[in-house]
């Protein structure tokens, strides 16, 4: 019996590889769990296994080509008593068979779900991020023995970046949670085990039915299924689209790069949108508490607590520390009067906030600072390791240092200076939400090329923030304040004042050219019709 090897999901969001090597060649004896080949994603290289033993009959990709998943990869023709069970049960399922040949319906029946045996399959951690080789079990969210379906939520675990949620490929039940709460888990080892239906059992009988409905199948007595074009999902939740009769490539996805999911699908039907957490991106200091604790009386006896430092803190603490260490740093103060943006914001913001975009200050804080880059490019550059060179980002990827549960994260606003004010504050919306719950893709979290920390949310006038490196410059905003200042006709009015705080390396920026990049910021903050005009 000849079957096809369908490539698996092999990294969340993968949808295609590069085939690196092939281990084996056709007409090649292969035994299960032999490795197959190399491929190469957008994130590591993995090693293919073959899942049966049998002859390998066909390769379908050359070295060098790029392989799909859910793609056939190779054809084996599956040897011995596995090859016997599998064409016994489709003879006898065949026997079966029901085909009204009618002009009105054909009746094909469902897979024989009493033959199908049981087995038990390791669910193998894969690779969640760029260069992550372990991560924390955050939260387990099944027990072992329950019975899972595909797609279904299993586990949060915690990298240094992010929370990652992962679920469940293949439905089934749980026999084995490999780790506790808290302990370290690698990437490419066993996660959890589940006892699975086998495939080949199951898969028997539709092959004969097609194959016996023939003639009347291509006549097109069946209704086409409803088109399930471009969009990333698995197996389960296209099946889900095409029962509610939904195209999938009209579904908003929520996950990494619009992945699909089956509450998704929920919401397209019912036609709700996502909404969006209408919160101001802020600094590590955010949210201290909105409400006091009550502390109970201690015990002077009692213990003192002792806790690792992993995860999101784990990377702050080593960032933080190589930056302040290698990074001569300076920091320059201004003061800024925001009366005029303030005005502008409001009069606005009614008009063009919705769930998925809040127009709050940071859209007009990021823009203008693209636009102060434009004259002064080094605000916007890196240094090597040893000071010998000095490189001008012609992207403008703005980050937003943010609070999150899990730690600071500071995802970026990619290409700021190619967006409009709106889109920015789209932008900045969606990684809000994101940020807060702690799950920001990887790629929202690199490549950064100057950052904001908004620490005035909480309250504060004047910072000292620590460059993100290895950038060259980070700017603090301090708390917006009603203060007394003197018009140009000498009188005193009520005015919206920030302070301000730059940090910059003193190696590549000096104090002059922190002062003039400054000023003109603070021009286009001050007057906006200026950055009006600035705009291209």
């Amino acid at each position: 019996m000849i079957k096809e090897f369908i490539l698996p999901d092999i990294g969340e969001g993968v949808v295609e590889c590069e085939l690196v090597e092939w281990l084996v060649s056709e007409g090649d004896i292969v035994s299960e769990d032999q490795p197959i080949a190399d491929v190469m994603t957008d994130k590591a290289l993995v090693q293919i296994p073959a899942p049966h033993g049998g002859v390998i009959k066909k390769l379908h990709y050359a070295k060098g080509e790029i392989a799909k998943v859910h793609a056939p990869l190779y054809s084996v023709d599956i040897s011995g008593t596995e090859q016997s069970d599998v064409s016994q049960q489709a003879e006898t399922s065949s026997e079966k068979l029901n085909i009204h040949k009618s002009d009105e319906h054909i009746s094909l029946p469902e897979p024989v779900q009493s033959s199908a045996q049981l087995h038990i399959e390791e669910f193998l951690l894969p690779d969640i991020g760029e260069g992550i080789v372990e991560c924390e079990l955050v939260e387990w969210l099944v027990n072992e023995g329950d019975i899972v379906a595909e797609d279904q939520p299993i586990a949060d675990v915690m990298t240094d970046k992010a929370l990652v949620q992962i679920p469940a490929i293949k439905a089934g039940k749980i026999v084995k949670l490999h780790y506790r709460k808290g302990q370290l888990a690698r990437v490419h080892e066993p996660l959890f085990a589940v006892e699975v239906e086998s495939d080949d059992v199951i898969d028997a009988v539709p092959i004969v039915a097609v194959e016996a409905a023939g003639e009347t199948l291509s006549q097109g007595v069946i209704g086409e299924p409803v088109p399930q074009g471009k969009a990333l999902a698995s197996p389960a939740v296209r099946r889900m689209a095409r029962s509610l009769d939904i195209d999938i490539s009209t579904v908003t996805g929520s996950g990494k790069n619009g992945r699909v999911y089956k509450e998704d699908i929920q919401r397209h039907q019912s036609g709700i949108s996502l909404s969006s957490n209408n919160v101001e991106p802020v600094s590590a200091a955010q949210e201290v508490s909105s409400t006091a604790t009550n502390t109970s009386q201690v015990s002077v006896h009692s213990e003192n607590r002792v806790e690792p430092i992993r995860g999101v803190q784990a990377v702050m603490a080593k960032m933080m520390t190589e930056s302040v260490s290698t990074i001569p740093h300076f920091t320059y103060c201004e003061e800024i009067d925001l009366t005029e943006l303030v005005k502008l914001r409001e009069s606005m913001k009614k008009k063009y906030s919705n769930d998925e975009l809040k127009l709050t200050m940071m859209p007009f804080f990021m823009k203008s600072l693209s636009l102060a880059i434009k004259q002064f490019p080094v605000i916007n550059s890196k240094v090597n390791a040893d000071c010998t060179e000095l490189t001008y980002f012609s992207r403008h990827n703005i980050g937003m240092a943010v609070d999150s549960k899990v730690g600071l994260l500071v995802p970026n606003i990619k290409d700021v200076q190619d967006k409009s004010i709106l889109e920015i504050a789209t932008e900045i919306t969606r990684l809000t939400k994101a940020a807060r719950s702690g799950r920001v893709s990887p790629g929202d979290l690199k490549e950064g090329t100057v950052s904001i920390s908004n620490i005035g949310a909480l309250g504060g006038t004047v910072a000292t923030p620590i460059i993100n490196k290895p950038e060259v410059a980070i700017v603090a905003l301090g708390k917006m304040q009603i203060l007394p200042r003197f018009n140009a006709n000498g009188e005193v009015e009520a005015r919206k004042i920030m302070q301000i705080s730059w940090s910059g390396d003193h190696r590549v920026i000096d104090g002059g050219t922190i002062a003039r990049f400054c000023n003109l910021w603070k021009l286009y903050l001050e007057h906006p019709q200026e950055m009006l005009l600035a705009m291209q």
